[in-house]
């Protein structure tokens, strides 16, 4: 029988940790292009927001911005029947109530079905992670039915309830407070008298900060970009969310496209900001729940 002889390395590369070792000139043009790639959807909406009408028949496209930004943003929040200003303001009380719900309740029963011992633990855990097997569009006859009953459609409860606690975020704070809190720990903790609340509030909360970043902005941007169920509750009310006064600035019989990409882009700073400002947390929630302690 033949043995394979393993690869050889070179020699400035053995016992070198990963993050130690220096990328090459072809892994930075990659990067390079893979951004460019991913970038230039969003510039060219800030190009043609940046237009006239006359932009979208360039042959070749407009590639360079225009100086029309501010008259189009004006169009845009002066339209009577769009409510665009009004949908920002909604989109923001919505993301961040159902943000800070997402939070304290996916961490709390996190914390519970992590490091507290109760009978049905681990089939109520079950329950949950087969909920994310179901998708959202199969409930959503029964949901509209249950928010009528409660009178809420048309409101903007209707649309942060069904989002105050979700099945991936409890899953997600399970198995990031298992793998960075030691049992010992909150053990310890106990004998010193503390409550379970205090253990969560003292202990957990301190070392699921990273985790709790993730989430949190996870939750907001997609709280931001959901449409589907909004544009259904909310439908012809004056109270929007800006994913839904989007679609409602490319409604009608004809579509002014600098009007839609100026609102689009509106829309799209927040985010903008908050995966900048969240990057890094991002990172480094994901790396420290990817090693188990």
């Amino acid at each position: 029988m033949t043995s394979v002889a393993p690869a050889r390395r070179k020699p400035r590369l053995v016992a070198r940790a990963p993050q130690e070792t220096q990328a090459g000139l072809w892994t930075y043009l990659f990067l390079a292009l893979t951004m460019l790639f991913a970038a230039f959807p969003l510039y060219w909406m800030f190009v043609i927001a940046t237009s006239g009408d006359e932009a979208l028949a360039k042959l070749p496209p407009a590639i360079v911005p225009g100086s029309k930004f501010m008259t189009n943003v004006d169009e845009v929040f002066s339209l009577q029947d769009v409510y665009f200003a009004a949908s920002l303001v909604n989109s923001v009380i919505v993301a961040t109530v159902v943000t800070a719900s997402v939070l304290f309740f996916c961490s709390l029963a996190g914390f519970a079905f992590a490091k507290l011992r109760f009978k049905g633990s681990n089939a109520l855990m079950l329950f949950v992670v087969l909920t994310l097997t179901v998708p959202n569009q199969l409930g959503i006859v029964a949901l509209y039915i249950v928010m009528g009953k409660l009178g809420w459609n048309g409101t903007l409860l209707a649309v942060i309830a069904p989002g105050l606690v979700t099945a991936f975020g409890v899953f997600y704070m399970r198995q990031f407070i298992v793998n960075t809190v030691p049992d010992e720990l909150v053990e310890s903790a106990r004998m010193d008298g503390a409550t379970t609340m205090r253990v969560y509030a003292n202990i957990v909360l301190p070392a699921i900060r990273p985790a709790l970043a993730v989430l949190g902005l996870l939750t907001f941007v997609a709280t931001w970009n959901d449409f589907q169920w909004p544009l259904i509750t909310l439908s012809g009310t004056e109270f929007p969310t800006s994913m839904v006064a989007v679609s409602d600035l490319a409604s009608g019989n004809y579509v002014i496209y600098r009007r839609v990409l100026a609102g689009a882009f509106i829309a799209t700073v927040p985010l903008l900001v908050m995966l900048f400002i969240g990057g890094r947390q991002i990172v480094r929630g994901i790396m420290e729940g990817a090693v188990k302690s």
